[in-house]
Order: C-alpha cells, then sequence, then structure tokens
C-alpha cells in the first residue's frame, strides 16, 4: 500500500482543521494568519512531486504536533479539536516514514 497518498490526505485535512478551529470554532484571525501558511506554502513544491512536498509539510507538522499537545493538555474546551491535529500529524509523519522505508541509498 502506498503511504503517500495517506500523507497527502493527512496533510488536507490538518490545513481544513485549521481552517475549521481558528475561523470558525474558535475565530481569531491571528492563530488563522499564523497556522494557515506553513501549510499552504508546500504547495509550491508540489510541481517537483509529492514527495518534496509532503517533507516540508512533515517537517511543519511537528510544530503542529506540538501545538496540538499543548493544547489539549492547557485547554479543555479544545482537547478533542487539538487531539484531532495530534492524530493527523502523526498519520502524516508516519507516512512518510512508511515512504521513507522504500527509497534505496546511492552512493
Amino acid at each position: 500500500m502506498k503511504a503517500l497518498p495517506i500523507g497527502l490526505v493527512a496533510w488536507a485535512l490538518l490545513t481544513l482543521l485549521q481552517l475549521v478551529w481558528h475561523g470558525w470554532l474558535a475565530p481569531s484571525t491571528v492563530a488563522l494568519v499564523i497556522t494557515l501558511p506553513p501549510l499552504l506554502l508546500p504547495l509550491l513544491a508540489l510541481r517537483k512531486g509529492a514527495g518534496r512536498a509532503l517533507l516540508w509539510v512533515g517537517i511543519a507538522a511537528l510544530f503542529y504536533f506540538c501545538h496540538g499537545i499543548s493544547e489539549a493538555w492547557s485547554e479543555p474546551g479544545v482537547r478533542g479539536v487539538a487531539l484531532v491535529e495530534t492524530l493527523l500529524c502523526v498519520v502524516l509523519i508516519g507516512a512518510l516514514g512508511w515512504d521513507a522505508r522504500g527509497y534505496k541509498r546511492t552512493r
């Protein structure tokens, strides 16, 4: 089973979650402006291949993972949404790791 499509779906859902969370559930323009661009920026790398774009999103997902954990810990009102964010990050990073297993290193 290919992991890249799973990673792409997790990326899309993580982006959608930020829109719903900071645009509708707890509206904050500042939070939306801070959280959305790092997820949209790798779209520029899609023309070089989905793997490259997902690599950049995977790096950014580490910060979203930390954000989800800290929000789940400190804000009981958004714990569910924060845990979904954390889960999506784990799926995204896991898909990247799974996909990287198939690459052979050349010297």
